[in-house]
């Protein structure tokens, strides 16, 4: 057997639109390999939730390139061993994958496959798959990059590969072998292309008219938003097909009325802009690694204490804030939530709980299905105040309530305990009388939780502490310089605003309307 191309998948996980496997097919006999990292998943940010996913769709790639000639070969295992077996056994010519922005870990054994392919003379080619670019050393004409890119065809899958005689196409471990915990998820979006392009031609041909107004309540994001998600986090579907689609739909919106026409337009817009912001996100991780465990700002550090009993009532969903704890519930349940509700559950763990962005955003990583290091990461600690050039934004969980779930039909799903409660105290059930929970059966620290904190005083002390620390000096010189390296260059923001900017704001509540919140894939 020649020595072989390997096409190495990670979160990539298709045969469409995929170059490291079109080009290798054409340099020979491919071996689609796959390498399932028992220490990856034991991870403090990986889940039994998001194995689920990742090997539902590990399947169907088999499938999928077993039609090609060639299926799947899964291994489980350290990569660099994998592949030194690999090239023991057969020669190995070239090893080809798609470029990771993923976490720390797996940062540092990128670097280890790395030196291993130098010590064997073995070429890695890596390959873009989204707007990223790798050792961007200006944020300045990144937007116009990131549309060249998007605007490149999507490619087809080879038309054939040679098959590997012989060769154990290998099992998918279990949960329970790589050590992961029992991750009840029952309303859990299913792994695989085929959901994947499902979803987005549901989304796309109805679901989506009204994205732009529906997106912000758990009411409607389950349904109106695009929950591509998690395919694009684990690469099912290719970020520049659904890119595509979405502009191919929003050219062919004339035979609709015209109100429908400007509805879906508007929809789409905002979709697509939610689709960039994606990748200016996990641009920021990919130029600075460290965000994902040391705050941007280093004079946010030490902000924040941790408190055990704390994070797990706010995990768990019982605070006694009935918003905040409904949100939490359905989260667990399904491993997604709309971005709005993830802004506000981190902004209540960060400011009215005081934890540490670290804490509280290693709990929303194991929940989340569709877990992006890069959007993870970058969103916890603009939420939480820490980046040093964005708006602090202490959410309401009372208005936010009220506002999004004004009728409590969402509140009254999740937290059953409160479905007798009146709706005039639903938001806020500690206003309601001792004798008034007796009668309905719903007493607080019994049948529902008292709150934790009171949620005014406690937002108050954050936004004191916060801005006494933003006032502090070299504090605005340094987010000066931050915002010059990570900051969009469509946002409008200028330099010297790091600490000075927008102190009008203190004070008073924001709600995150700003394009900068809204990176909603859902």
């Amino acid at each position: 057997m020649d020595p072989l191309q390997i096409v190495w998948f990670k979160r990539d996980l298709r045969v469409v639109d995929h170059l490291p496997l079109l080009q290798a097919s054409r340099r020979g006999p491919v071996l689609p390999l796959a390498v399932v990292e028992p220490e990856l998943w034991q991870q403090a940010d990986a889940s039994g939730r998001q194995w689920a996913f990742c090997a539902e769709s590990l399947e169907e790639l088999r499938r999928a390139l077993a039609e090609l000639g060639q299926p799947l070969v899964v291994r489980v295992g350290a990569v660099e061993q994998v592949l030194e077996r690999a090239r023991r056994s057969f020669g190995v010519a070239g090893l080809w994958s798609h470029e990771e922005t993923g976490n720390g870990w797996t940062y540092a054994r990128d670097r280890r496959v790395a030196a291993w392919a130098r010590r064997h003379g073995i070429p890695w080619v890596e390959i873009p798959q989204f707007g990223v670019i790798r050792r961007l050393a200006s944020r300045d004409g990144w937007a116009r990059r990131w549309e060249e890119r998007m605007a490149e065809p999507v490619l087809p899958p080879p038309q054939a590969l040679e098959p590997l005689p012989g060769l154990d196409p290998g099992a998918l471990p279990t949960a329970a072998a790589l050590g992961l915990l029992p991750d009840p998820c029952p309303d859990r979006q299913p792994g695989g292309r085929r959901a994947g392009l499902t979803l987005l031609q549901s989304f796309l041909e109805g679901r989506g008219a009204r994205y732009h107004r529906e997106l912000s309540s758990p009411l409607t994001a389950f349904r109106s938003c695009s929950r591509l998600s998690p395919h694009l986090a684990w690469g099912t579907l290719s970020l520049r097909e659904v890119v595509q689609a979405s502009r191919r739909r929003r050219s062919g919106l004339e035979g609709l009325p015209a109100a429908q026409a400007v509805a879906w337009r508007r929809a789409l817009r905002g979709f697509e802009e939610r689709l960039h912001w994606h990748c200016h996100f996990i641009q920021k991780l990919e130029d600075q690694p460290d965000l994902e465990f040391r705050e941007l700002h280093p004079l946010t550090a030490g902000l924040r204490l941790s408190d055990p009993e704390r994070l797990a009532a706010w995990a768990e969903g019982r605070t006694g804030l009935p918003f905040v704890d409904a949100c939490m519930r359905a989260l667990i349940a399904s491993g997604w939530i709309n971005f709005r509700m993830r802004a506000m559950l981190m902004s209540v763990a960060s400011y009215h709980l005081w934890l540490p962005w670290r804490e509280s955003g290693l709990q929303l990583a194991r929940l989340f299905v569709d877990y992006e290091p890069g959007i993870h990461w970058s969103q916890c600690q603009m939420q939480s105040g820490t980046t040093g050039i964005n708006t602090i934004r202490v959410y309401n969980p009372i208005k936010q309530g009220q506002d999004h779930d004004p009728d409590g039909i969402f509140l009254r799903r999740w937290l059953p305990e409160l479905a007798a409660v009146p709706a005039v105290h639903l938001h806020e059930p500690w206003t309601m009388a001792p004798a008034l929970q007796e009668r309905i059966g719903c007493v607080l620290g019994v049948h529902y939780p008292l709150p934790i904190v009171d949620p005014v005083a406690s937002a108050r002390e954050a936004r004191e502490r916060i801005w006494a620390r933003r006032r502090e000096l070299g504090f605005a010189e340094l987010a000066d310089a931050i915002q010059r390296r990570h900051g969009s260059r469509r946002s409008g923001l200028k330099a010297g605003g790091g600490g000075r900017r927008r102190r009008r704001s203190q004070g008073q509540e924001t709600d995150g309307s700003s394009l900068q919140l809204l990176l909603d894939l859902g």
